[in-house]
């Protein structure tokens, strides 16, 4: 792995294959590495609201034996009166590596460009490769491998969810299809790297039928991220209601398909309350092993 972890870009098919081992491991042998990251801290920056994000990584440095320290953005010069440049700098002489969830990519990158120690990004607008990255332990937890599976995300495409999973499924040769209202499609440019990756099949389509089909993963996010200003609420459930996830749309879907949501979800929105609710519903397991995986990328960056 690169010092830095800013993409789903930044790891291949090899390193995540042993990301996901050492999580399963972590995951089964919590006291193993109890005082691994001994003497190590992480600065974790907030500029969007998080519960899961925070807690893992805390909980997580935690129970490796590191320590953590939380900073608001909005409590700090951060980006305003002080440059990222200089926070970089500054932070590099102070802990051992930073986690932090912007809402530009581009401050996330400046971070590590400018700054000497490892960055995870905890999400940006852009991309989570993070989620992905548990969301990838918990297929192979429950369908027994990644390549070869059929992948449907319904819903708003051009998020940062949406951009991690084109990547990540593409790395691990998982046929991704993503079903999605004509305004809110993928980013040209994460589609095009997907195709050109990919060691399965990537569709972008407008039929969530189509998308559906035959899937052995069922996934979707909130249709209204962070970024998105309340007023356009209205607009976007009128526009991404017929991508929701309900018990009719699944039939079409394989017997035994596994139904994701990164969380927080919605019931009545992204997805019915009989669906996230349901026995397909592996979204808390989904969400535990955002703990397990985000140890094992600690470790693995502030191991080396």
């Amino acid at each position: 792995m690169k010092r830095s972890l800013l993409s789903m870009k930044d790891v291949d098919s090899k390193e995540i294959a042993a990301l996901l081992s050492l999580s399963k491991s972590m995951k089964k042998n919590p006291s193993r590495y109890s005082s691994s990251l001994k003497g190590k801290t992480l600065l974790m920056i907030f500029e969007k609201p998080s519960l899961r994000t925070r807690l893992s990584f805390d909980v997580g440095m935690k129970q490796l034996g590191g320590e953590t320290i939380v900073v608001e953005s909005s409590q700090t010069p951060f980006g305003g009166k002080e440059s990222v440049s200089d926070t970089a700098k500054v932070c590099s002489r102070y802990v051992d590596a930073i986690m932090a969830r912007l809402f530009s990519h581009e401050k996330l990158v400046e971070l590590h460009v400018q700054g000497s120690i490892p960055i995870i990004n905890g999400l940006t607008d852009d991309e989570h490769p993070v989620q992905i990255l548990s969301d990838l332990l918990t297929i192979f937890e429950k369908k027994g491998k990644l390549k070869g599976l059929a992948l449907c995300y319904l819903g708003d495409g051009n998020n940062n969810v949406t951009h991690s999973l084109l990547m990540g499924c593409a790395i691990m040769g998982i046929n991704i299809r993503v079903g999605c209202p004509k305004g809110l499609m993928p980013k040209k440019e994460v589609v095009d790297w997907a195709n050109k990756t990919s060691k399965g099949t990537v569709i972008v389509t407008n039929d969530p039928k189509e998308a559906i089909k035959d899937a052995d993963i069922v996934y979707t996010d909130s249709w209204m991220s962070y970024h998105i200003d309340a007023s356009k609420k209205e607009e976007r459930i009128k526009a991404l209601m017929p991508y929701q996830v309900n018990e009719s749309i699944v039939k079409l879907a394989k017997k035994d398909f596994i139904f994701m949501n990164c969380l927080p979800a919605q019931r009545g929105y992204e997805q019915s309350a009989g669906i996230i609710d349901g026995l397909h519903s592996v979204v808390f397991d989904q969400a535990e092993n955002r703990l397990h995986t985000q140890k094992a990328i600690l470790y693995t960056l502030l191991k080396k």
